[in-house]
């Protein structure tokens, strides 16, 4: 997390909660791609143009499952109730839910101008991205916590660690101490 902070350069709240959700096993795959595109190395593509209102906020790539839902509901003509499903079966890790609608998922993307191609390579990454999608909400109280806690570690060091010190198992003591010295 550390390298990918150094490399993304976050300037807002909103880079720190993209980058939280973003760091974990599904929308990881997207990480390289949103760095280029966040420094103007690379522009976001969009396989269809109804995704850009719903994917420019996050460089180009879904990373949220609300993104995925309105990418079901607002761009393949789903339901809210079916997005809400696939969603849900994105939360709780059940890829083989998510696969009954890819079919009728690509079908759409196809009738509204993406490619075939386009439209299997997204469906690909959504069955890798489901793995671990991440909504907003939880990301962002994440993101909040890191934030506050790397400030208070930061600027009151000795506070921060005698608080965490105090707070922690024996078992957690040796490490904090290290980190100490």
């Amino acid at each position: 997390m550390r390298d990918l902070l150094k490399r993304f350069k976050p300037t807002s709240l909103d880079d720190l909660i993209l980058l939280n959700a973003a760091y974990r096993p599904g929308p990881m795959q997207y990480l390289d791609e949103i760095i280029e595109v966040k420094h103007g190395r690379k522009k976001a593509t969009y396989i269809v143009p109804e995704m850009e209102n719903i994917l420019k906020n996050t460089y180009g790539k879904p990373i949220y499952q609300e993104q995925i839902m309105k990418i079901f509901s607002e761009v393949a003509g789903f339901s809210l109730g079916e997005a809400d499903i696939i969603r849900r079966a994105m939360a709780k890790k059940k890829t083989k839910e998510l696969e009954k609608y890819l079919p009728r998922f690509k079908n759409a993307l196809v009738e509204i101008g993406a490619s075939r191609e386009d439209a299997e390579k997204f469906s690909d990454e959504l069955i890798e991205f489901s793995k671990y999608a991440f909504n907003k909400s939880h990301s962002t109280a994440y993101a909040v916590i890191a934030y506050q806690t790397a400030w208070f570690k930061y600027y009151y060091p000795g506070d921060y660690m005698a608080s965490l010190l105090a707070s922690s198992s024996l078992k957690e003591i040796p490490l904090y101490i290290k980190e100490c010295k």
